[in-house]
């Protein structure tokens, strides 16, 4: 564990007693911290930790003097307790370690900044549950607010994924998530069949008040740990996706006829003689764009950009409607895809594929040479998709001035190129983060890394998808001044208490950046981009680039969008992946239809669903590549390798090496040389007798020393020390 620096002032030690004052303030201080509790004289001085005769001596009269002034309370049995009334709050839990926690209120301006809790004062709260927290009146020597759980509102969970280990007389569940510090115990009875070291899912049943540990019962036994299934499994399970779709779902999808009627295609504006293709990456199956591209009559260009129009297949109040709403996005794992919708509809009817005619809702444009819009078109159409690009093929098209469509891919990408130019002269912030992929043998097992490199065609497709989720956010907004009920996708302009500790670091690699105005802010952090790609530090500057940004959301409030510097933004262009563009199209079309504004609160609670279920999605996301990046380092080379300081905690210091991408930490219980202490404020541990910094961005050499794929976690060691330790090549 990290260690703060809390040593003991020794003036008092050897019998010296404090002054009466301060001991006055510490026995309040001590009786305000246990609101609704009573204590006599003695359990003063024994909480306190009073040693010396001057001090205990000094309690009792100190006592009387603060309930003659009223500062304190005094029962008829002689027992003393707080009268000053504490806050109450209700938060979630992050249970960031097993020592404390700090819970996160609900409204921000509740207290000033999070609430720490000690781990005896969690009342046997679990990370993420919501619960009713008593704030103490005084500060802690953290300086901090602190407090204790009161009541636990709501389990965010009682279902965990983890390791079943066996005795003779009784069995623990070892939790894969890291932020469950307890092990489950289970009785024999209620393993389900599971066999020491397997994976499992246990879900809690009783956790009794005095009890260390909750207990639990198997659910379902995934297999062998250390398999690559059951690994995926375990993610899965322990994020709550879905194994299978539900049998009603898919059997509503599958009774939806693959035939589009006369009657249909009459409402529809038909493109099906037009020029329109596809461009997706090479292992994708759901299309859900497409762009059609024509030269008009009076000079002009006619871009249309087309969405699978999957509202027209997903109708409220089925059990269709009910799933999609419930998964609110597909998930991307390393290995596979767990759909929002069913197969037959996401790579089946839906699916722009082609040479087929396809149901669409399209933002059709027209633009001149300089690719400003001169006017636009909203509305649902058939499209007839002429050929279906992989990224590589369409981006060599491009690069050879040859093979299908060629001309019409190197138009649209130069009228890309200028609507990108302009979006950041306008202020947009261009993050482009390292994308990791792995290269899988047949049994899963990790072969190598592959860096993805955006090219021309990927910025091409980003473009005129952003421009149509723009047009769409803007066209509703416009029509009564934002007071029509829509789903927006909104980001906040940055902290800029944030930005200039990130400043700060960038500053250390030689990066200057400018932060009086938002405009400077986006200008002087795409000038940062643009000079570290490439650069060892890329990767890290990005992500830390992006922790100091607000995160984007999905709301009814007519927001704007920072990072893409739009007054008004919106999803419309993923609606087979996404459940908040498949609301974006039933709002758009009601209002197409002349319908008035819905009431907004039950679409706002829709869109936090949809947030929280996207940071879910990612969460997943994240720990599959985690697995994959701790199986392939433990897969890798015994060497020496070059990193740099990622993240600093009072527990330890991440480094991400520079060769694989891949994070590990080194803890701070490891590095023996000296005692470090953690600045908070500036991001770096400092050696107590050397001085020794170990600030974020620092160039290091580091070792693997551990790999344990049950925490997906990577231990390291600087190199700098002379032994090498053998590895452990993975920890059960």
């Amino acid at each position: 564990m990290g260690r703060k620096s809390n040593r003991r002032n020794s003036k008092h030690s050897g019998g010296e007693s404090p002054k009466a004052s301060q001991l006055a303030r510490k026995i309040k201080s001590f009786l305000d911290n246990h609101y609704g509790e009573e204590f006599s004289s003695k359990q003063i001085i024994k909480k306190l930790e009073m040693r010396d005769a001057i001090s205990k001596g000094a309690v009792e009269p100190i006592l009387i003097k603060l309930v003659e002034n009223g500062t304190i309370a005094k029962s008829p049995r002689n027992y003393y307790s707080s009268k000053k009334d504490p806050e109450f709050i209700i938060g979630k839990v992050d249970y960031v370690n097993p020592r404390f926690a700090y819970i996160i209120p609900d409204d921000p301006e509740a207290t000033d900044g999070d609430i720490l809790v000690k781990e005896a004062d969690l009342k046997q709260a679990l990370d993420d549950d919501r619960v009713r927290v008593m704030v103490y009146p005084t500060k802690g020597r953290s300086g901090r607010s602190e407090g204790r759980v009161l009541e636990i509102l709501e389990r965010a969970r009682d279902e965990f994924v983890g390791r079943v280990e066996i005795s003779p007389r009784f069995a623990f569940v070892v939790p894969d998530f890291k932020k469950m510090h307890k092990d489950i115990f289970v009785h024999r009875g209620d393993l389900k069949g599971a066999q020491h070291n397997e994976k499992v899912v246990v879900k809690l049943t009783e956790w009794r008040e005095g009890d260390k540990n909750p207990t639990g019962k198997v659910t379902r036994v995934l297999g062998k740990a250390g398999v690559h299934e059951v690994e995926i499994h375990s993610i899965m399970a322990e994020f709550g996706l879905p194994f299978e779709y539900p049998k009603e779902a898919e059997a509503e999808a599958n009774a939806i006829p693959d035939t589009i009627s006369p009657k249909e295609i009459k409402v529809r504006k038909d493109f099906r003689n037009i020029t329109t293709f596809t461009i997706d990456p090479a292992d994708a199956k759901d299309f859900d764009d497409a762009i059609s591209y024509r030269r008009l009559e009076n000079g002009n260009l006619e871009i249309g950009v087309h969405i699978a129009d999957v509202t027209h297949y997903v109708q409220p109040k089925t059990a269709l409607e009910k799933e999609a709403y419930d998964r609110a996005t597909s998930v991307y794992l390393v290995d596979r895809t767990i759909p929002m919708l069913p197969e037959h509809l996401s790579n089946g009817l839906c699916s722009l594929r082609p040479n087929e005619d396809k149901l669409t809702f399209s933002c059709v444009f027209e633009m001149d040479e300089e690719a400003k819009v001169l006017s636009h078109w909203i509305g649902r159409t058939i499209i007839h998709s002429d050929r279906r690009f992989v990224y590589e093929d369409a981006q060599e098209n491009i690069d050879k001035q040859s093979g299908d469509f060629f001309e019409e891919l190197t138009h649209l990408n130069e009228l890309a190129k200028k609507i990108r130019k302009r979006r950041f002269q306008n202020g947009a912030v261009n993050f482009e983060t390292v994308e990791v992929k792995f290269k899988l043998d047949e049994k899963g097992t990790p072969l190598g890394l592959i860096v993805k490199e955006r090219k021309d065609i990927h910025k091409l497709i980003e473009e005129f998808m952003l421009l149509a989720n723009k047009h769409v956010a803007e066209f509703i907004f416009k029509k009564h001044n934002g007071m029509d009920t829509f789903v927006y996708r909104t980001h906040d302009a940055p902290d800029m208490d944030r930005l200039e500790i990130f400043s700060g670091f960038a500053k250390r690699f030689g990066h200057q950046l400018k932060l009086d105005s938002e405009r400077q802010v986006s200008s002087s952090l795409n000038k940062l981009m643009d000079e570290i790609q490439g650069k060892p530090e890329q990767n890290v500057l990005e992500q830390l680039a992006i922790r100091s940004m607000a995160k984007a959301k999905y709301t009814t409030e007519p927001k704007g969008h920072f990072g893409l510097a739009f007054a008004h933004y919106t999803h419309f262009t993923s609606p087979i992946r996404r459940y908040p563009d498949m609301m974006v199209h039933r709002l758009l079309q009601h209002y197409l239809d002349g319908g008035k504004s819905p009431e907004a609160e039950p679409w706002e609670k829709k869109c936090i669903h949809s947030s929280d279920r996207e940071k879910r999605a990612a969460d997943a996301e994240r720990a599959s590549i985690k697995y994959k990046q701790v199986e392939y380092m433990a897969l890798a080379e015994e060497k020496d390798y070059e990193g740099i300081v990622s993240g600093v905690t009072e527990w330890g210091v991440f480094v991400e090496i520079t060769e694989t991408k891949c994070e590990g930490m080194v803890r701070v219980a490891d590095m023996t040389d000296d005692y470090y202490d953690f600045d908070e404020r500036n991001m770096r541990l400092v050696g107590s007798r050397s001085k020794k910094m170990i600030t974020l961005g620092d160039k290091v050499w580091v070792r693997v020393v551990n790999t344990d794929i049950d925490r997906r976690t990577i231990d390291l060691e600087f190199a700098e020390n002379d032994e090498k330790p053998t590895r452990s090549r993975t920890s059960r």
